[in-house]
C-alpha cells in the first residue's frame, strides 16, 4: 500500500512521521539522534529505504548519517565524525576532499582567501543512483559523493568563480542551502547562496553562472550586482524545469528562463518576506510561501500563521488559513522546512520553529498537526512511497 513518510530534522534530533495514503492517523517515530541538531534529512528517489541526514553539534562537529532500511537504524558510512568546528581530526571515512587534499578546519586558497568547513546544510541524493547524493555546506561549497557518503569531493568550479571573492555571509552564515537538479537534464544543476545568490551549471558542475538578472537587494552598493543577492529559496517543477520560482529577502521571484532573468511575483501578499516556497506536485503553476512580517521580525504578520497559494504563478495570491492558529502565533518557518508529496490530491507539509509539523491533504485548503512540541523544526522532506 502506498504511503507518507515526512523526515523533519530539529535542533535535537530527526524524527521519521509515517502515515498510508489517506494521511489521517500519523505515527512518529523519533528521536533519532537525540540532543543533535540535524540540519536536513532527505530520502534517496532511486531507493525509498536511503535516507541522508545532516547531524551537526558544536562540540563534536559534523557526520553524515545514511539509513538503507528507511530510518529504522542509522550509520555513517564507515563511522566516524568527519570534521569538528574545533579543527578535530578527521576518519577515514565519511571525508570531505578540497581539491584532492584533505580537509582541514580552515585553509587558504591561491588568493589567501580564507574557508572554513561549519556544516552541512542540504543534502540533495541524485535521481538515479542511491549512492550519488550531493552536499551544499557552509562556508559556501558545493560537494558531491559516489559512493553514498562515505567520501566527498568538491565540485570546486563553483567556489571558485570569479566572483567568489565578493561572496558575503547573511545573516544565518555563507551557506549554500538549495540544490536542484533538472530531472530532464541531470547535467544541469541550480544552487542558492546566502548572501551570494543563485548559480546554474550546465556540465555537471565544471563551470557555473549566475543567474541574478532581475533581482534587486537594497542593502548592498550596487542593487543590481550580479552577485551579492541574499537568496532563501528556489524551486521548480519537475515537467517544467525551465521556470523556477524563488523566495528571496524581500520579493518573490519567477524565472521562465532557467534563471537567466527574474521577475517579480509578490502580487498581494502581506510581505514579501519569508524562507521556504514549493509547487504543487501535479500543477506547475501552483506555488505556496508562507509570509512572515520583516527580517527583523520573524513571525507572521498580526500573529497569524498563514499559508499563501498561487494558482496563477505569483499573479494572484490565496491565503490559507483552515486549521492554523490565527492569533497569538509567533514561530517561523524556515527555507528547507516545506516540501509536497505526489498522492492526488496532493499533500502540503511545513515545520515551524515552535515544534509544530502541518499537514494538508487537499493542496492547502485545510491544515491539521501531524505533531505538536517537537524542537525547533530545521527540514521537512516528504517521500512518498508506492
Amino acid at each position: 500500500m502506498s504511503g507518507i513518510r515526512v523526515l523533519a530534522g530539529t535542533r535535537k534530533g530527526a524524527f521519521i512521521l509515517s502515515s498510508d495514503a489517506k494521511r489521517k492517523k500519523w505515527k512518529v517515530d523519533g528521536p533519532h539522534f537525540a540532543g543533535w541538531e540535524i540540519y536536513h534529512m532527505k530520502g534517496s528517489p532511486a531507493d525509498p529505504n536511503r535516507i541522508y541526514a545532516s547531524q551537526t553539534s558544536a562540540w563534536f562537529g559534523q557526520i553524515i548519517q545514511r539509513s538503507n532500511d528507511g530510518g529504522k537504524t542509522w550509520d555513517p558510512p564507515g563511522g566516524g565524525p568527519t570534521m569538528s568546528p574545533q579543527g578535530m581530526s578527521m576518519g577515514e571515512s565519511n571525508k570531505f576532499v578540497y581539491d584532492g587534499v584533505p580537509g582541514t578546519h580552515q585553509w587558504y586558497d591561491g588568493t589567501q582567501h580564507p574557508w572554513e568547513f561549519k556544516r552541512v546544510w542540504h543534502l540533495e541524493p541524485a535521481l538515479k543512483d542511491p549512492n550519488h547524493v550531493y552536499a551544499g555546506v557552509e562556508d559556501a561549497a558545493l560537494f558531491e559523493s559516489k559512493d553514498g557518503g562515505a567520501t566527498w569531493k568538491e565540485l570546486s568550479g563553483l567556489r571558485k568563480h570569479d566572483s567568489g571573492p565578493k561572496w558575503q555571509p547573511g545573516a544565518g552564515g555563507m551557506c549554500l542551502h538549495t540544490i536542484l537538479i533538472d530531472p530532464k537534464n541531470q547535467n544541469r544543476m541550480f544552487v542558492a547562496i546566502s548572501a551570494a545568490g543563485a548559480f546554474r551549471t550546465d556540465d555537471g558542475g565544471k563551470t557555473w553562472k549566475p543567474i541574478n538578472k532581475g533581482l534587486r537587494s537594497q542593502y548592498i552598493p550596487d542593487p543590481t550586482a550580479e552577485v551579492g543577492h541574499c537568496v532563501h529559496r528556489i524551486a521548480l517543477h519537475p515537467s517544467e524545469p525551465n521556470t523556477l520560482f524563488m523566495q528571496k529577502h524581500w520579493d518573490v521571484m519567477r524565472s521562465d528562463d532557467a534563471g537567466d532573468t527574474w521577475k517579480e511575483v509578490s502580487g498581494n501578499l502581506p510581505s514579501d518576506f519569508g524562507f521556504p516556497i514549493d509547487v504543487h506536485a501535479h500543477d506547475p503553476e501552483t506555488i505556496y510561501v508562507v509570509p512572515i512580517k520583516s527580517d527583523s521580525e520573524h513571525y507572521p504578520p498580526d500573529g497569524k500563521l498563514r499559508v499563501y497559494r498561487s494558482r496563477t504563478g505569483g499573479n494572484e495570491w490565496e491565503e490559507l488559513t483552515k486549521g492554523l492558529p490565527q492569533k497569538n502565533c509567533y514561530v517561523n518557518v524556515l527555507r528547507d522546512a516545506m516540501s509536497v508529496d505526489s498522492l492526488d490530491p496532493c499533500g502540503i507539509y511545513f515545520g515551524t520553529t515552535g515544534g509544530q509539523v502541518y499537514a494538508s491533504a487537499d493542496a492547502g485548503d485545510s491544515w491539521e498537526p501531524i505533531v505538536r512540541d517537537l524542537p525547533a523544526v530545521l527540514s521537512v522532506e516528504v517521500q512518498t512511497l508506492k
